[in-house]
């Protein structure tokens, strides 16, 4: 007896299906990202946990300087979730905390010269992990799944305002 469409075996490899899971966007996004990380993080254990927060980091090194609430809703956290991780990437000496020269009740994030190294090296082995992740893919296809999926991170943003 055969196990219904995507709920078996997959014959590609073994991997066992989502079951009606497969035919949604959420959870093909949450596997690919699961899969993706997991294998950048493990090319670069040797870096600590920046290779985690990369995304966080990228955007402190874009515009230093923002507050945390900036920085949170950037990257689509709580802001005491952020601080979390930003006690960890400063104990690492990858960014520091400074008073906000238009508004001292208030905390920037700024890059350290080691984060700054740090990041540089990260987006480089991240662009090599990018033309990994996209091999046999054309050039009109990554560029249609990078617009589909910020389609998508926008529609996911207006919802969370509405």
């Amino acid at each position: 007896m055969t196990a219904p469409e995507g709920q078996g075996d997959d014959d590609a490899g073994g991997h066992l299906g989502a079951g009606e899971a497969e035919a949604t966007i959420a959870y093909k996004l949450r596997l690919a990202q699961i899969l993706a990380f997991r294998a950048f993080e493990e090319k670069l254990a040797d870096h600590g946990r920046a290779p985690r927060y990369l995304g966080l980091l990228a955007i402190i090194r874009s515009h230093p300087g923002q507050p945390q609430s900036r920085l949170a809703e950037a990257v689509a956290l709580r802001r005491s979730s952020l601080v979390t991780i930003l006690d960890i990437l400063a104990e690492e000496g990858l960014i520091e905390r400074r008073s906000s020269p238009q508004d001292r009740r208030s905390n920037g994030i700024w890059l350290t010269d080691e984060g700054e190294r740090v990041v540089a090296e990260l987006l480089r082995e991240s662009r090599r992990h990018d033309a990994e992740l996209t091999a046999g893919l054309s050039p009109q296809e990554i560029e249609t799944t990078l617009h589909v999926l910020d389609r998508v991170i926008a529609n996911l943003r207006t919802g969370e305002a509405g």
